[in-house]
């Protein structure tokens, strides 16, 4: 005797299916109804203040004296610092910015190393003529003298090369501005402001080697589509090295310091002016400058959703 078919049981997998597939549809609908209606949201402009790396409060004026710069022929590393600083901090301190000729430090440096020269050829001449005198019968110089001789050798100067072409023509100008005697007198000249020097390495640069650029395509439905691709190519540029030294006009003392080193590549059948790569190069490198002296604040927005 045939009965009735047993009834089918709903199992938990039916059921946690039913239940998805709810929620997609509850949440399909939350979409469509927030399309509708359009949602309200808002930007809120937000500063961040990023406090000074030096305490300039003591100073109510700031020298920017001049740099020693090397590099390109193309571009007056030295005359276009000095401009461009006192530019900015006219419109960004509120230290008051002294109008002044830009020091030529290469020649002041070459200046300074012929003084200590001769200083030290005539400290040396001293020295033999009264070791001479003390010598013994036999005419050999004394120990005294010997020491004499290496004390003036060890004494001598560096060398200060005229043209600088690389960082290592720079290392014997580093000695410029520990040479506190006469920084404290430009001080005691500008009534002991704050004085801005250092160095400026402005060299063309050239690199070749696989890149990554965009290309442009359409594919097979003709649709637009911007790829990476790797190719060789050469290309060439500028690297800029500045050195900022921040002295004490009062005492001839260095504060502070700081180096940068900034670098860009275009093209090399692209002809850029080496000045337009100069200041392209310091735009990157003023914030920072300017953050030495004063407090900055980076400027953004924050989108908040009603």
């Amino acid at each position: 005797m045939t009965g009735p078919a047993p009834a089918r049981k709903k199992t938990s997998r039916s059921v946690g299916f039913t239940l998805h597939g709810a929620v997609v549809v509850l949440g399909a609908v939350a979409a469509l109804a927030m399309v509708a209606c359009g949602t309200d949201f808002y930007e809120i402009p937000i500063e961040t203040p990023i406090q000074p790396k030096l305490d300039v409060s003591a100073f109510q004026r700031v020298l920017v004296a001049g740099f020693v710069a090397g590099g390109s022929e193309d571009v007056d590393a030295n005359q276009e610092t000095v401009r461009l600083l006192r530019s900015q901090l006219r419109t960004k301190s509120a230290l008051r910015v002294i109008d002044a000729d830009v020091m030529p430090l290469i020649d002041i440096a070459q200046d300074q190393n012929k003084a200590a020269n001769e200083d030290t050829a005539s400290a040396g001449s001293t020295g033999a003529a009264s070791n001479n005198g003390n010598s013994g019968s036999s005419g050999a110089p004394s120990s005294d003298h010997l020491s004499a001789q290496q004390v003036s050798v060890q004494n001598q100067t560096m060398a200060l090369p005229k043209s600088i072409k690389d960082e290592k023509d720079l290392e014997p100008y580093e000695r410029l501005f520990a040479n506190t005697a006469y920084w404290k007198k430009i001080g005691e000249e500008y009534q002991n402001p704050l004085i801005v020097t250092g160095t400026v390495l402005f060299t063309p640069h050239s690199r070749s080697g696989m890149v990554t650029r965009e290309q442009e395509m359409i594919d097979a439905y003709g649709r637009h589509r911007v790829i990476p691709v790797r190719t060789y190519m050469d290309r060439k540029g500028f690297i800029l090295r500045p050195k900022f030294v921040f002295i004490d006009g009062r005492t001839g003392a260095t504060m502070y310091s700081e180096s940068h080193r900034e670098e860009i590549l275009y093209n090399s059948q692209q002809n850029t002016p080496a000045l337009s790569s100069y200041f392209e190069l310091m735009d990157r490198i003023v914030p920072d400058f300017l953050s030495a002296l004063s407090s900055q604040k980076i400027r953004g927005t924050r989108v908040l959703l009603k």
